[in-house]
């Protein structure tokens, strides 16, 4: 599958005009009631996740964003040095175990191949490492409007999600949901979070994006029919005499 990046520069206006100001907020809402506190911890954001680091990441100990070289990058925050890398999302530098937290943004439904990124996020996370998912929900309005950037790339559903994450060594713990009123800026623009409440309430499953917490597993379930099997040796020892 090739990879859909958007470029940088269509991100950062989306999030630069009202729509996608309100879609920040409505969203950090949600990713705020997940990691309230990121205190003395590593936070790694990836995609184009620099909006709601900020907010995420007041009281980590450290915090970067790193961004898909088919994206490309920003310079990021623009009152200190710089935290922004262009990176392989299948490749990142990091040593193991280097991360305490990563938040996915525009990054999974970009992905060339999902699996990998997820498996490249499950090295460089501490053990019980955490991992916030952003994505664009298949069956929300958002999907389908591509005048913003939740109507790129591919769309998710929570049944696609949960087997990815357990496929790549992830526990999904906590799901939540945004954006559950239309992308449509004369509808809701002034009163979008009482639109939201209302839509979150009567059609949650329709939601613009869908957000699971999942942690890092070290090791793997084994089916209990694998562990049943019965072993029986496949050539007979040479040294005992037929009939023995």
């Amino acid at each position: 599958m090739r990879a859909m990046y958007l470029d940088v520069t269509e991100y950062r206006a989306f999030y630069g005009e009202r729509l996608g100001r309100v879609a920040k907020r409505l969203i950090g809402v949600r990713l705020k009631g997940l990691w309230p506190a990121a205190t003395g911890e590593t936070v790694l954001g990836l995609g184009y996740a620099i909006p709601y680091l900020r907010d995420l990441g007041r009281e980590a100990e450290r915090v970067m964003a790193f961004m898909p070289a088919a994206q490309g990058v920003v310079c990021w925050p623009g009152d200190g040095p710089n935290r922004t890398a262009l990176v392989a999302d299948d490749a990142l530098p990091l040593p193991d175990a280097s991360v305490d937290r990563v938040l996915v943004v525009h990054g999974l439904e970009m992905a060339a191949n999902a699996h990998d990124a997820l498996r490249e996020i499950w090295r460089i996370l501490t053990p019980g490492g955490r991992l916030i998912l952003v994505a664009a929900n298949r069956a929300g309005i958002w999907a389908r409007v591509e005048t913003t950037p939740f109507g790129h790339g591919r769309p998710f559903g929570r049944g696609q999600l949960t087997t990815l994450l357990r496929e790549t060594m992830f526990a999904p713990e906590r799901w939540t949901e945004a954006l559950a009123v239309p992308p449509f800026r004369r509808v809701w623009l002034r009163t979008g979070v009482g639109w939201e409440r209302v839509g979150r309430a009567l059609w949650p499953a329709f939601a613009g994006v869908i957000i699971v917490e999942a942690t890092k597993q070290l090791y793997q379930g084994v089916a209990a029919r694998e562990t049943l099997r019965v072993l029986k040796p496949a050539l007979r020892p040479a040294l005992i005499p037929p009939g023995a």
